[in-house]
């Protein structure tokens, strides 16, 4: 694996080293001694997914408030999607300032979001799952959110949505979040 940084302190790119015969090719995910030499958390407590039928289906941007906040890593492993982060944590140098890729099943990229990040992505292809590897477990109660379009934040996602919750339809801007709110993402 190759760990890439971003504009983001604490968000890391990870790109896959691929070992290629004529049967395809083998990569390796996660390495617990390879995190743990970056400093990055190697604790894994649960483990999803997101299938998503329909291309431009938007999901996002979402945390678990503390003291529920998750680290996650995450990789498309079926079609192709716009991977958005947002750095909410207060006392940061880029707060409020985003970082986006593309992940695919072709290029096997993978994102590591630290607690502190809210987290979204946008189907480029029908059929698109991502799978994710959380630090923590869900916690009922605990999710959070603030809205994909907030002028404040300016994500460029690639293409408007076509399909997305009412709950994230509905989610509070950046400057709707009560300090409080922010303050406990720490910095």
């Amino acid at each position: 694996m190759k760990f890439v940084a971003t504009p983001l302190e604490g968000v890391v790119r990870i790109d896959p080293e691929r070992f290629e015969d004529d049967r395809g090719h083998f990569a390796r995910t996660f390495c617990r001694e390879d995190f743990a030499e970056r400093g990055l958390p190697t604790g894994v407590e649960q483990c999803s997914t997101s299938f998503n039928e329909r291309a431009l289906t938007l999901r996002g941007m979402h945390w678990q408030s503390p003291p529920h906040g998750e680290d996650k890593l995450v990789r498309c492993t079926s079609g192709a999607v716009f991977d958005a982060v947002v750095d909410l944590r207060r006392g940061s140098k880029t707060f409020a300032h985003w970082y986006g890729l593309e992940l695919s099943a072709e290029n096997g990229r993978q994102l590591f979001i630290p607690r502190g990040f809210a987290h979204g992505f946008l189907t480029l292809r029908e059929r698109s799952e991502v799978a994710y590897q959380m630090s923590v477990s869900y916690e009922p109660g605990a999710g959070a959110g603030v809205l994909w379009d907030d002028a404040d934040i300016g994500i460029e996602w690639p293409y408007p949505p076509e399909v997305m919750s009412a709950k994230d339809r509905d989610l509070p801007r950046l400057a709707e979040l009560d300090d409080a709110q922010l303050e406990e993402l720490g910095a």
